[in-house]
């Protein structure tokens, strides 16, 4: 059995994008994230998650001729939240394990089902167990294990200085449809993109809940920050231009509950641009103010 962490961690990302959009806005047209009374960017913790799935996936997924249902169980790295796979699909996995048909009778009948179909669930799925899950499917029949709280946590992240997206014009000369073709040779488009931009989020892993709840492991924590540190370079598409992480700054606290607060350790990473209008991240200062962090907590820059 995998061994769970014993120390709470604080971590640092800073990731850049050239020429890219690397959050869009369904609700304006699908331009950059930004908070309009700063001008910074925003990158929602929802889409970094994304790509921290697809990247485990990626990794412990499917290959080829492999049968991936018995290797995926006996590895439990499946991902919980995926597209074009309903959650009662995999909600009702649980269900099959344990052999229930009737779920009132099971909570009659055995006291430990909520545990048995969270820990069955939290084996399995390394997003759960990592990020936590609302399983909807158990809520509606009234089980105490639907909802589970994961011990890593990330935040919005923000760009450190103001973007300026702009709207660039394009044109093809595909046709759409052969009625357009007799018109006009060539049709119109627009893409948003950030010139350059360097954003900061932040994240926390609570051993307390790895423990408590999930079972996050050693081996789980290594591959996270595995999938920080690549979560941009297998996920490469037009719109988001050149992205790369640039710096993975974490923070390992002596025990489970930590050795100072977060915004502590935050507050020791500095960065500041050099030039009135960077374009790259060499235009960019990067410190860690070793004195500023507690005795009992360890710094280690992965990149």
């Amino acid at each position: 059995m995998a061994e769970v962490i014993k120390n709470r961690y604080d971590f640092v990302i800073l990731f850049d994008v050239e020429n890219g959009n690397p959050n869009g806005d369904p609700d304006a047209g699908n331009m950059p994230r930004i908070d309009p009374e700063t001008g910074l960017g925003l990158v929602t913790d929802v889409c970094l998650k994304r790509k921290i799935r697809n990247y485990v996936e990626m990794v412990k997924g499917d290959l080829p001729g492999d049968d991936s249902d018995a290797r995926e169980d006996e590895q439990g790295y499946q991902i919980y939240i995926k597209e074009n796979v309903p959650l009662n699909r995999s909600d009702a996995r649980a269900f099959e394990y344990l052999g229930v048909t009737d779920i009132k009778k099971a909570k009659k009948d055995d006291p430990e089902i909520d545990r048995k179909v969270r820990d069955f669930m939290c084996r399995n799925f390394y997003d759960i167990r990592t990020f936590g899950a609302v399983m909807t499917t158990f809520v509606k029949a009234a089980l105490n294990c639907g909802q589970v709280r994961g011990p890593v946590q990330l935040g919005f992240a923000r760009s450190v200085d103001p973007i300026v997206p702009q709207e660039v014009t394009i044109t093809r000369v595909a046709i759409t449809t052969e009625a357009d073709a007799e018109r006009k040779g060539t049709e119109m488009g627009r893409k948003y993109i950030v010139p350059y931009g360097l954003y900061r989020a932040e994240g926390f892993v609570s051993a307390n809940l790895a423990r408590k709840t999930t079972g996050f492991s050693e081996e789980d924590l290594a591959l996270l920050w595995q999938a920080i540190i690549h979560m941009f370079d297998e996920d490469r598409s037009a719109a988001r231009g050149k992205m790369a992480v640039r710096e993975l700054i974490v923070f390992k606290h002596s025990g489970e509950l930590g050795d100072a607060p977060a915004y502590r350790l935050f507050d020791a990473v500095q960065v500041k641009k050099t030039v009135d209008v960077p374009r790259r991240y060499q235009d960019y200062e990067v410190k860690v103010d070793e004195a500023a962090i507690p005795e009992g907590v360890t710094c280690t820059r992965m990149i």
